[in-house]
């Protein structure tokens, strides 16, 4: 990504130099020399990732710069550069509303990584704003929720085998929305106006799992008060998943395939076969084709059923998605819960990017609504998660800094701050008001210092 810079200073020769320099990093660079001219440039809706400002210059000086584009363009970061190294400065530079600021003279590696990190920070607000107005938009593709390359290609799949009858074998982890893959099957498909009707085959016996697919009649065995429809027949017109495919037994494999392949059913304890019109999509966790070759699963029953193949990702694979689910899941629990939540805490979201979502979609869900339930704010935060979430590695120990040793402005105001914090007992209220700050700025601070 091209970092767009709007660089404001009064001295020619250092603008010169720092454009030439961020120029040769791959910067769009634009430069003005007046805090007139800069706010001209914005207002005027030329777009800009991150905006350098001297602090002090004639006229409107950086920090009333910083002040104006706060209120004016609150999404946009300011990096703040200073000669004058002093506490006043720092506070003077964290009320205006500045990302960062910098001490002259700086290293150009330095203005560098936070010029990208205050970049990046931006791109994160537009992404996870583009994913809350995404999720609001609707249910998706066919109910398949997500943005990412991996889901889109999903999305292609299911819709280019609409037109179809083929039999269709899903693929992926537990809890990574293998059912919804076939919901989605049916909904585009001719058979869309009939039923869509499901089994787990790892949830019953084997004599029990043959009456629900095949029925049975009258006394067909013990408890058999009634005669029963199987679902083969109940799905005419329509779709049957067999979920869990992978987990029926060899003994019962055979009698499925007769039926797909014959169309007919003999239910249980009757001698006569009845036809149905159905299409099959099958899903497994398991890899079949291994289960094929150590003979857990019958090759006839695999070629069968694996006309059209499709794997479904893993959540941890789907990057961004994993923040619009999480929105989705958000408001729906707060809706149901009459709950008054509108987001996460930037912690949260960095969290919930990290974790690695062994359950998947499920997992996602489960964790999200045991955070509204938990949540007592307008946001969830770390310590409405579950804890495995709030172990975060620690901040590198530095080495012990000689006495009288000269600090960054920004390390100076970030002790200041963290003093404060400490002094009053974690309170971010009561240090915001120390501070001459409001909450929302001190949490932007605490983000960057870890210590949300």
């Amino acid at each position: 990504m091209t970092i767009r810079a709007l660089l404001l200073d009064d001295d020619v020769d250092l603008l010169r130099f720092l454009q030439a320099e961020l120029t040769d990093r791959g910067y769009h660079v634009t430069t003005a020399q007046s805090g007139h001219e800069a706010l001209a440039l914005v207002r005027a809706g030329q777009p800009f990732d991150v905006a350098l400002l001297d602090v002090r210059m004639p006229g409107p000086s950086g920090l009333d710069v910083c002040r104006t584009l706060s209120s004016a363009c609150p999404e946009l970061p300011v990096v703040l550069m200073t000669g004058f190294g002093d506490m006043d400065a720092a506070i003077a530079a964290l009320r205006a509303g500045a990302y960062d600021f910098l001490t002259k003279p700086f290293e150009t590696d330095a203005l560098d990584v936070v010029l990208k990190r205050a970049a990046e920070q931006r791109e994160t607000q537009r992404e996870v704003e583009r994913l809350r107005n995404t999720s609001e938009e609707g249910d998706g593709f066919a109910g398949i929720l997500g943005a990412s390359p991996e889901v889109r290609r999903l999305s292609d799949i299911v819709q280019r085998i609409s037109g179809s009858d083929a039999s269709v074998l899903v693929t992926g982890e537990s809890g990574s929305g293998k059912e919804l893959v076939a919901r989605a099957i049916h909904s585009l498909s001719k058979r869309s106006k009939g039923p869509f009707v499901a089994i787990n085959c790892a949830a019953m016996p084997d004599h029990l799992l043959e009456s629900e697919l095949f029925g049975h009649e009258r006394g067909a065995f013990t408890g058999a008060r009634a005669a029963r429809v199987g679902l083969l027949r109940r799905a005419h017109g329509g779709t049957l998943l067999l979920d869990e495919i992978g987990d029926m037994s060899l003994s019962l494999q055979p009698k499925l395939l007769r039926a797909l392949q014959e169309k007919l059913i003999r239910p249980v304890g009757s001698d006569h076969e009845v036809s149905f019109d159905v299409r099959v999509v099958a899903a497994t966790h398991r890899n079949l084709q291994q289960a094929v070759r150590t003979g857990d699963f019958r090759a006839d029953l695999f070629f069968r059923l694996n006309v059209i193949s499709i794997q479904v990702p893993p959540l941890r694979e789907r990057g961004d998605d994993i923040l619009l689910l999480a929105h989705r899941f958000l408001r729906e629990f707060a809706r149901r819960d009459g709950k008054l939540i509108d987001g996460f805490a930037p912690e949260v979201e960095r969290q919930l990017l990290r974790h690695d979502w062994p359950g998947n979609v499920r997992e996602l869900r489960n964790t999200i609504e045991g955070a509204v339930t938990m949540a007592r704010g307008q946001v969830v935060t770390l310590d409405d998660l579950p804890s495995l979430f709030r172990s975060a590695p620690r901040e590198a120990v530095t080495e012990s800094e000689p006495a009288g040793a000269l600090l960054p402005l920004s390390e100076v105001e970030r002790r200041h701050v963290l003093a404060i914090l400490d002094a009053v007992g974690g309170n971010k209220s009561e240090a915001a008001r120390i501070l001459g700050v409001d909450r929302k700025t001190l949490q932007a601070r605490l983000q960057r210092y870890g210590r949300m």
